[in-house]
């Protein structure tokens, strides 16, 4: 039997892509303030501003590809039984051949009902005020904005808690509540830790490896490390 790799992925990976962040540098999330355009109260106040926001980087998502970490993340299958969950929204994980991938913070390429959470539907371009689910309500970008729960968390809990090998990839670990996911790996877990500007991570029982490297570098050489297991 393979052993369980679980993989915790944030906005690093995807910015190797081409896709960027917003919190490595003034908070601003593609020239936006993200209280406007990733907040129940944005959408509120400018239902166009969020739905403009999200379709050109729906777009942007059609301009981009996986890269090497993603690619190698996908190839980890042939010797572990990998499950992704990653904070990202893109579809870079899937299109580089990952089979298990949990999205804690929605999906782009998807939209929901403002009415019913449970009403999802694939969506590859853009949204407008106007297009209506089959009951006739507004849909939304199926994206968990801040301050709203992360319907995906339990079950990325249960994953996590049966992880032999848990990696973290690319994300500050400030985020809740997917940062504290770690804490639910059990304690003889190694934990492997990916990140050019790693910082220290607090009661944690784990052995924690440290890759200071960006992801797709870094991946290589958890690749490599899982190996010599």
């Amino acid at each position: 039997m393979k052993k369980k790799l679980v993989v915790l992925t944030g906005a690093g990976i995807s910015a190797e892509s081409g896709i960027k962040t917003f919190r490595d540098s003034d908070g601003l999330w593609e020239g936006h303030d993200v209280m406007e355009v990733a907040t129940p109260e944005g959408w509120h106040k400018n239902q166009e501003l969020v739905l403009d926001f999200y379709n050109k980087r729906r777009q942007q998502l059609k301009e981009v590809k996986p890269n090497l970490g993603h690619i190698i993340l996908a190839e980890l299958e042939k010797d572990f039984d990998v499950h992704i969950i990653t904070q990202n929204v893109d579809d870079l994980h899937e299109r580089a051949g990952s089979t298990k991938v949990l999205h804690l913070h929605g999906e782009l390429l998807k939209v929901r009902s403002v009415r019913d959470k449970n009403l999802i539907l694939d969506w590859t371009e853009d949204l407008f005020t106007g297009d209506f689910d089959s009951n006739g309500h507004q849909l939304r970008p199926h994206i968990v904005w801040f301050g709203e729960e992360v319907p995906a968390l339990e079950e990325a809990i249960d994953i996590t808690e049966t992880a032999d090998y848990f990696a973290v990839i690319g994300t500050s670990l400030q985020v809740y509540p997917a940062a504290g996911l770690i804490s639910y790996t059990p304690s003889t877990t190694p934990v492997f830790y990916i990140d050019p500007k790693p910082i220290s991570i607090p009661n944690i029982r784990n052995k924690v490896e440290t890759i200071a490297k960006f992801a797709s570098e870094g991946v290589a050489d958890l690749r490599t490390r899982l190996n010599s297991f």
